[in-house]
């Protein structure tokens, strides 16, 4: 019926199976951004924000988000990661984050990266509300992967 793999012969939802896959080295890369105002980026800077350190907490989630991907989307596979790392590039009007996954095994971890990277946005919305209610995060997407039958993809 369809070309997507999470549907059978008769469009119903099911698991991939990868037990036929070699294992292979895989890694993927998301990012993402929250604009917010100056005054909350100089806070989150400075150390200012009441709740504490904002990154170091966004970092611990993004990680912990990641090894729980597939406790959060229903067709997803329970992967063994072998690392996760989550940067950030704080600047005057918002902090850029880009969350890296790897593993080996017999499907990819761009799900886990995209996860981390959601999750690490929201802790910052979450550590800063009270300064900046207005605060938009936009641009979470995967930039790039590598390993696997697909091989390596790069975002444009």
């Amino acid at each position: 019926m369809s070309k997507l793999t999470h549907l059978d012969e008769d469009g119903s939802a099911h698991m991939v199976d990868v037990s036929a896959k070699a294992v292979t080295s895989r890694q993927a890369v998301a990012g993402g951004r929250i604009s917010m105002s100056e005054e909350a980026a100089a806070a989150i800077a400075q150390g200012l924000v009441k709740k504490g350190d904002v990154l170091a907490v966004a970092r611990v989630a993004g990680i912990m988000a990641a090894k729980r991907t597939a406790d959060l989307i229903p067709l997803c596979h329970p992967i063994a990661l072998s690392s996760v790392s989550i940067d950030f590039d704080l600047d005057a009007t918002g902090v850029t984050v880009s969350a890296t996954a790897r593993t080996a095994g017999q499907t990819g971890v761009e799900m886990e990266a995209l996860t981390a990277a959601s999750v690490a946005l929201l802790t910052v919305y979450d550590m800063a509300k009270a300064l900046d209610k207005g605060m938009v995060i936009a641009g979470v997407r995967l930039l790039s992967k590598t390993g696997g039958k697909s091989g390596d993809w790069k975002a444009a």
